[in-house]
């Protein structure tokens, strides 16, 4: 079995770019990180969040007991939503690294 802190760290990087990519399918953060009108498909960059918030939720579950690993998780989501909302607000361009902008139109 893995190491609890290593499983609860990928948990909690999971959960941030999950975030942040439910944040990027929305046309106004787009703009807000790539300045540009065209976009990657907004179904996509969902199914990419939903996805990587599910991982997060497992490996949760991998590195405690399941009410523990509820808890953990919930308060996972509450400070990875308010850190992608503070980068966001402040410096969006950081976010860009997690979905680039496609080269092609």
């Amino acid at each position: 079995m893995a190491e609890p802190l290593l499983l609860l760290a990928g948990a909690a990087f999971a959960a941030l770019a999950g975030f942040a990519w439910l944040a990027l399918a929305m046309d106004v953060h787009w703009a807000q990180v790539h300045g540009l009108r065209a976009r990657a498909t907004p179904a996509r960059l969902r199914v990419a969040g939903g996805a990587a918030l599910a991982l997060s939720f497992g490996l949760c579950l991998g590195a405690d007991h399941p009410s523990m690993a509820v808890l953990v998780w919930l308060m996972l989501l509450a400070g990875s939503a308010v850190a992608v909302a503070m980068t966001l607000s402040t410096r969006p361009q950081w976010l860009r690294w997690l979905w680039p902008a496609s080269s092609r139109r």
